[in-house]
């Protein structure tokens, strides 16, 4: 029987700051805030001969890229039901609820969530670490959003 190993990959330095507003219904939203984003990983995989499971490298590096490709942006859903974003002369016009906020388009990040909460992050950061993970032989992997000290959501692959 072969025996699984877990890694954990929580470092200072995967973090990234963005700023967002959660949508709770048609009506109500957050004010325009920000947060300094943790970003970690738990690989869940077969230990090899040669007392290795998954290459620590491969995700430090792949959770860094994820980091730094979302730090000091503004990030808006492209998939809520409540806000129509559309592009206008090198902004994003972000309607909700009859107010519109203007956003540069080369400081804002356009993800296809359906609103920026820690639940949704991790979902979509984790879709986008699977595209370079090496899945031989991951038994899960999972990722971790945290939002400030206390406060995190994951969401997580299992082979089939």
């Amino acid at each position: 029987m072969s025996q699984l190993a877990t890694l954990h990959i929580d470092k200072q330095a995967h973090k990234f700051s963005a700023a967002h507003f959660t949508i709770f219904s048609e009506t109500d939203r957050e004010r325009l805030h920000g947060h300094n984003y943790g970003v970690s990983a738990r690989i869940v995989a077969v230990m090899g001969d040669n007392g290795f499971s998954a290459d620590y490298n491969v995700y430090k590096r792949a959770l860094q890229r994820l980091c730094d490709d979302h730090d000091e942006y503004m990030l808006l859903p492209s998939q809520s039901r409540w806000l129509k974003v559309a592009e206008e002369e090198g902004e994003y016009l972000a309607t909700f609820n009859g107010k519109t906020l203007r956003f540069p388009t080369d400081e804002t990040l356009l993800l296809p969530i359906t609103n920026v909460t820690v639940e949704a992050l991790a979902h979509y950061l984790l879709d986008r670490l699977m595209e370079v993970a090496e899945l031989g032989d991951l038994a899960e992997l999972e990722l971790f959003v945290s939002s400030g000290d206390g406060q995190m959501s994951s969401a997580c692959w299992r082979a089939p």
